[in-house]
């Protein structure tokens, strides 16, 4: 069965107040709402109410500093530098894409412009006059051709402008006609919805919907000013894997239509937003005590051997024995018991192997996860800190098929706490590893996988470990499903049940 093709939609509508917002009855936003989430936006402190410097930040994915768009006059950009993404996506990636929009600086080298510096294909129709009548109609005509191409052309990622709503509140304010453009304008959303599910390929298709303002409005209409009223935009989200992060950022939309489309941003770009859902290109999953549970055994197996040698293992050891080759472990026991390191190596070794090949069994969870990558065509690789012989034992159990790739103790130059795993599995599968999600159970396996670069999902067996910026922490693996893979190490949170229901949908 062929992979799902993915592809976006941003929706950008000027000018929408967040709490006129929420009065009205929005029912296609709300739709999209209610299947992702719609969350307040907070403009920047240092970029001005203004839709040049907010556009600019929603479609480049970076700052105000960075861009170089201060106001509606786009000179003096710094937009080679740091282009918008459907720029982006067709200059570097070949891939097509689409803008229509109605206002000039977004579309056209007028004004410092524009913005859009290289789509594949736009759609340009100016209003005949800066009224609130005249920007409907231009809506509806960008609403009109944008339509055709959503349902027809095979575009993967697509920005359509909206200006009536920020054009009615400058001239007649934030009252009844303002509210009534509003409603136009989620009416001509859902045509733009509606165009989308209407393509013959639609069912083979994941799409990811993105509707953004850019800032808000006093009650008399204008912006530029800091006050709440303007300085609050929102973004609604929906699609696959996506559910509400704890904050949102005008930079985190672009971020979003990258990873909604598989690209991983590039670091030279800098950019400053961060995908809140993100299906990773490959998931790099530890072995003992993370799918089977082996650290029992191999925690047995240091206790007696220790026990042996007259030393009771405590707390301050597990560090040194918890996800760490079976040379690191003997290596402590040599400075805590004074007896060879090699000796001990070896009788570590032949006593885990007999218990592992005697007692080994998958965690609760463990077959669903790879069942899960297997379903979703996510290639998965084993990445452990044991030797091949204990790993081989192991993948009789959970199915040697299942993994694209496996990476044992002494198959790279350092084993776990070191990167090297971790860059050698990812490497072995063509794939960046900052694109790549660990799974692993203790803090010698999460600093392999970070220092690699890599999101982790942690599921901690024996040593507490806590959430942070690439990692996120859950209590074990049963129930996983999409949305837990799509978030991990975007959004952290601890001990958070999966759906085990959850399957990739539009």
């Amino acid at each position: 069965m062929p992979a799902a093709v993915h592809r976006v939609l941003v929706v950008g509508i000027d000018g929408v107040r967040l709490d006129v917002l929420r009065r009205l009855r929005t029912p296609h936003l709300d739709t999209l709402a209610a299947a992702g989430f719609l969350a307040p936006v907070e403009v920047d402190d240092r970029t001005p109410t203004m839709s040049g410097p907010c556009w600019a930040t929603v479609v480049t994915g970076v700052s105000a500093a960075k861009h170089g768009v201060w106001g509606n006059d786009f000179s003096g950009h710094r937009l080679d530098v740091f282009p918008d993404f459907a720029t982006r996506l067709t200059e570097q990636d070949g891939r097509r894409t689409f803008v229509a929009a109605g206002w000039r600086p977004l579309m056209q080298a007028r004004d410092g412009g524009p913005l859009f510096r290289a789509p594949s294909r736009t759609a340009y129709v100016a209003p005949a006059a800066d009224t609130p009548e005249a920007w409907e109609e231009c809506d509806e005509r960008i609403t009109e051709e944008a339509a055709r191409v959503l349902a027809g052309d095979d575009v993967e990622a697509s920005f359509v402008y909206l200006g009536a709503p920020d054009e009615t509140a400058h001239f007649l304010g934030c009252g009844e006609a303002y509210e009534t453009s509003v409603l136009r304008a989620d009416e001509r959303l859902g045509r733009l919805l509606a165009a989308v599910r209407s393509r013959p390929s639609y069912d083979a298709e994941r799409w990811t919907f993105l509707v953004v303002t850019d800032h808000g409005h006093v009650d008399a209409g204008g912006h530029g000013g800091r006050s709440p009223e303007e300085r609050t935009a929102w973004l609604a989200a929906a699609g696959p894997g996506i559910s509400a992060p704890p904050t949102v950022r005008h930079t985190d939309v672009a971020a979003q239509v990258f990873a909604s489309v598989g690209r991983l941003a590039d670091r030279h770009w800098t950019l400053d937003g961060r995908p809140f859902a993100a299906a990773p290109h490959a998931v790099l999953v530890d072995m003992d005590g993370t799918l089977v549970d082996t650290e029992s055994l191999w925690l047995r197996t240091v206790r007696e051997s220790t026990a042996r040698l007259g030393h009771e293992l405590g707390d301050d050891d597990l560090p040194h024995v918890l996800g760490r080759a079976v040379q690191d472990t003997a290596s402590h026991l040599h400075r805590v018991t004074g007896h060879d390191t090699h000796t001990l190596a070896a009788e570590l070794d032949a006593a885990f192997l007999t218990a592992v090949r005697a007692q080994a069994t998958p965690l609760p969870g463990a077959a669903e996860l790879l069942d899960l990558l297997a379903d979703l065509g996510i290639p998965a690789a084993l990445v452990s800190a044991s030797p091949r012989p204990v790993v081989d034992s192991v993948l009789k159990v959970l199915g040697a098929e299942r993994f694209r790739t496996t990476v044992a103790a002494g198959e790279t130059p350092r084993t776990k706490p070191a990167a090297d795993p971790y860059l050698a599995a990812a490497r072995a599968l063509g794939v960046d590893p900052a694109a790549c999600l660990a799974v692993e159970d203790s803090p010698a396996g999460v600093a392999a996988a970070e220092a690699a670069g890599c999101r982790v999902l942690a599921v901690p067996s024996y040593t507490p470990i806590a959430p942070g910026p690439r990692r996120t922490v859950r209590s074990g693996l049963a129930g996983i499903g999409v949305h837990d893979l799509w978030t991990a190490g975007l959004q952290a949170s601890e001990g958070a049940p999966g759906d085990p229901h959850d399957r990739p949908g539009t």
